[in-house]
């Protein structure tokens, strides 16, 4: 990828991003030291002690990565504020989490979320399989697209190359991760909270005060276009640079091609549920609380939350557009190949452009860091519940005589898997047909949420649900010797 010729940092702003590594680093030593380590509970749950507004903030860092700092600020920047629904629409979801799932996950006492489908349905093939499964996911749509948009940022500033960034980014997540466990990764999310909320809202104040103002944003968006936009490229013989008319609005019609109001009420909840409510990343941060109440009330948190990304980033990428039309709202694909090294479009730049252009010296530091502080809280999540879900659902089976010990060692090591596979998936990331690296993660997650959602929705709302009903299901319909199958129903203590 071609960088974008900005503002180089300032001598200033390479200080500021030094006192952030050196903070971060403090933090998360000063908790790693308080935390218990030597104990799989202490490391994989921190000890069940968290306090309520940690666990919140941890909720959101952990969501907001640097994906949604270029991808949502990108994909705003070439549709408007309809994507803002995908933020909005987690609000709800989030009080499902802490008075539904929260409650039932905390009394069966589990690490994981595969584990509990193990307890509650008595089976170990689904434990396997989902346990697979959302490693995968996290590889594909997490750690990798959270790699590539830090990447991008620090491409654009630093002009280093994609893959030497990649590996800086990495080797700080996973010391991060191996050393201080679930606690050093919660107390180094709330401090990179602050920084976020505090730097997103300051770059979103100077960007409309750029733009001249709310109103104004809003017609040049609909109406200012880029002197190289080139009609018949794309497949609705229309210029890949045009708004859509729709561009205002949260809900839009069932005919809209990228978001239709179906598929942000009912499509976009399936995958929310699955996402807030029964993904390890999220979960494992609310069985860390010491108790009920304070899970439920990291949980409100994270939900007021939620409402800022509509301001603090979808905003921000709709003023790039007008700021920067030539750049973000480039659609000749040579001219774009030039601009950022992708020939469908720019705008995953929209947000790296405002920081350079827009921000004064040190202050350009301040929001390199908030977006460092974006990926290293998504990444340290995710290596570490990660490392929890391989240790404790496949190691486990593996090796059932396993030491605490060898399963501390055995997550550590995960890690370090984790971080050599993801660098293998960023090429594919790279030349992903969209150009927009939010609708890259939402139609990798779309194929493989709903399933799992409706298996944890089952477990929690239908009792019956449980392996063996369905084995003996499968031998009603498939076996015509009634003698086996009624021998099996009584080995199984199944009455229909």
């Amino acid at each position: 990828m071609a960088a974008v010729k900005g503002t180089a940092l300032h001598p200033g702003d390479l200080a500021v991003i030094a006192c952030y590594f050196i903070g971060v680093l403090f933090v998360g030593l000063w908790s790693s030291k308080k935390s218990k380590r030597d104990s799989v509970k202490g490391y994989f749950l921190a000890s069940r002690d968290m306090h309520w507004i940690p666990v919140g903030a941890s909720l959101f860092a952990s969501n907001i990565g640097s994906g949604h700092f270029v991808g949502l600020a990108g994909s705003g920047a070439k549709s408007g504020l309809g994507i803002a629904g995908f933020e909005l629409n987690a609000m709800i979801v989030l009080l499902i989490l802490g008075w539904i799932f929260v409650p039932v996950y905390c009394a069966s006492g589990v690490f994981t979320m595969p584990e509990y489908l193990q307890k509650r349905f008595g089976g170990q093939r689904i434990q396997v399989y989902l346990s697979v499964l959302a490693l995968l996911l996290y590889v594909f749509t997490k750690i990798s697209a959270d790699l590539f948009a830090g990447a991008i940022f620090i491409e654009q500033s630093l002009n280093w190359d994609l893959y030497v960034s990649v590996c800086v980014l990495l080797a700080v997540a996973a010391i991060f991760t191996i050393a201080g466990g679930l606690s050093a990764v919660i107390w180094t999310d709330f401090v990179q909270t602050i920084l976020m909320v505090i730097g997103s809202l300051v770059l979103m104040v100077l960007s409309l005060i750029k733009v001249g103002g709310y109103d104004k944003l809003f017609y040049d968006f609909e109406n200012k276009q880029p002197n190289n936009s080139v009609v018949g490229y794309d497949l609705n013989n229309k210029s890949c640079s045009e708004v859509p008319d729709n561009f205002q609005h949260l809900l839009r019609p069932i005919s809209d091609p990228e978001l239709p109001w179906t598929g942000m009420v009912f499509g976009l909840t399936i995958s929310a549920v699955w996402y807030w409510c029964s993904d390890q990343v999220i979960v494992q941060r609310s069985l860390s609380a010491k108790n009920l109440s304070h899970a439920k009330g990291g949980c409100i948190l994270a939900g007021y939350l939620k409402i800022l990304p509509l301001f603090f980033l979808v905003l921000p990428g709709m003023a790039a557009r007008v700021l920067f039309i030539d750049k973000v709202g480039c659609s000749d694909p040579d001219s774009c190949e030039e601009i950022c090294g992708n020939r469908v479009g720019c705008t995953n730049i929209a947000y790296p452009l405002l920081v350079l252009e827009l921000m004064p010296a040190g202050a350009r530091g301040l929001m390199m860091s908030v977006m460092l502080a974006a990926l290293m809280s998504s990444l340290t999540s995710i290596f570490n519940s990660s490392s929890t879900i391989f240790t404790m659902d496949i190691w486990r089976r593996i090796r059932k005589s396993a030491s605490e010990m060898e399963l501390l060692i055995v997550g550590r090591m995960f890690v370090l898997v984790l971080v050599v596979v993801s660098i293998l998936w960023i090429p594919v990331i790279q030349n992903d047909e969209s150009g927009q690296l939010f609708h890259y993660i939402q139609s990798v997650t779309s194929y493989l949420a709903p399933p799992v959602c409706a298996v944890y929705v089952l477990a929690i709302f239908y009792k019956r649900a449980n392996e063996q009903q369905i084995r003996c299901r499968y031998l009603l319909t498939r076996n015509r010797d009634m003698k086996t199958v009624a021998l099996t129903m009584t080995v199984l203590k199944w009455n229909p």
